[in-house]
């Protein structure tokens, strides 16, 4: 599906999240999609997935619940709505564009591993699909911007799909907004995915019957901003595109390791 059609005007656009079908970003996001197609569905979570990352639903059956028109949640997880949507729910139309968001709070650097809000994108694209996920930062959940979203999210995802011809293999766009007004949102920044140090997340409590249980997260972040990063762009007021490749095999290292090994009896299968 790499020719597929991804022009916003023309897609069949499948939203998903990882906040749950009731979420603010979710809605946001229809609005959104629905102003540039008119050709949308929504498959989400019935409850809130943070952090599922891209885990599938296999030890109990999983149930698709219609609740409105072109509606739909799942009893599952992130990747489970995207999987059900093109296996069963639009197979015989697949959808052209799938968008995942708007999640409330960065997935940037390394949230990328937990996100369940990336991890709908990596499964559209493993089946082929383009994909963009869509993420708003804050600094306080009580006042989330989405004012910076709601201006900035369509020029974000027309920008990608004129640029993105043909879609790139194996590869998503991970989009996120910076934490401040639309007014105060600078542009837009292709980036490169950041790094920085999970703090200690893990709070030690005790229950009223004296047992000790842990909660994780929310998770303090430490670490430098490397110029170019997308932690970098958001913390400057940008919007940061960050394309992201679903295939992880270092090539680099996997070509020096076969030089390396080279007379030792290892298969040369080349790496391209």
């Amino acid at each position: 599906m790499a020719d597929a059609t991804t022009d916003p005007a023309f897609a069949r656009i499948l939203i998903s999240n990882d906040d749950g079908i009731d979420a603010p970003g979710l809605e946001l996001l229809e609005g959104i999609a629905r102003a540039l197609s008119p050709d949308v569905w929504t498959v989400a979570p019935e409850q809130e997935q943070s952090g599922a990352a891209h885990s599938l639903t296999t030890r109990r059956p999983i149930r698709l619940t219609e609740i409105g028109s072109r509606r739909y949640t799942v009893d599952g997880t992130p990747t489970d709505c995207v999987l059900l949507a093109l296996k069963r729910l639009l197979r015989d139309k697949p959808p052209t564009l799938v968008l995942s968001g708007v999640n409330a709070g960065g997935n940037i650097a390394e949230d990328l591993t937990y996100s369940g809000t990336v991890a709908a994108t990596i499964e559209a694209t493993l089946f082929g699909v383009p994909a963009i996920a869509l993420s708003q930062e804050y600094h306080d959940r009580a006042e989330i911007p989405w004012d910076a979203a709601e201006a900035f999210a369509a020029g974000a995802i027309r920008r990608i799909a004129a640029a993105a011809k043909p879609w790139p293999r194996d590869t998503l766009f991970n989009v996120n907004f910076p934490a401040a007004s639309a007014a105060r949102v600078r542009g837009f920044a292709v980036t490169h995915q950041g790094h920085r140090i999970l703090g200690d997340s893990l709070t030690e409590v005790r229950d009223p019957r004296g047992r000790q249980y842990y909660w994780i997260g929310p998770a303090p972040m430490t670490g430098g901003v490397e110029p170019g990063t997308d932690l970098a762009a958001v913390a400057e007021g940008y919007v940061s595109i960050t394309p992201i490749h679903v295939n992880m095999t270092h090539v680099a290292v996997a070509e020096a390791l076969r030089h390396a090994l080279e007379g030792q009896g290892l298969k040369d299968q080349g790496f391209k």
